[in-house]
């Protein structure tokens, strides 16, 4: 058996392992082999797995806002991936 079939329906362990999952979701969504209640009973795992998912990245979005307010990571300065492109040439 798989990690992610191990998982459905179980706690959902961290960032990555719900995107592996979701995507394990979606992929067997879209065979279409499933009856119509595992279906449902699938979906429902992916809403939650997307649920959890946006919550997390909306922490680390959070995260990144407050380090930017203090002044301890800052964004890239203007024309930063151009230069970079640059040197790579």
């Amino acid at each position: 058996m798989e990690q992610n079939e191990e998982q459905t329906g179980g706690t959902i362990q961290d960032f990555e392992a719900a995107i592996a999952e979701l995507e394990s979701v979606v992929r067997k969504l879209e065979e279409g082999d499933l009856a119509l209640e595992a279906s449902l009973q699938l979906y429902e795992r992916g809403v939650q797995l997307s649920r959890f998912c946006h919550a997390r990245l909306e922490q680390a979005e959070r995260r990144i806002e407050i380090l930017n307010e203090r002044g301890e990571l800052k964004d890239a300065p203007a024309g930063f991936d151009d230069e970079d492109d640059d040197r790579r040439r």
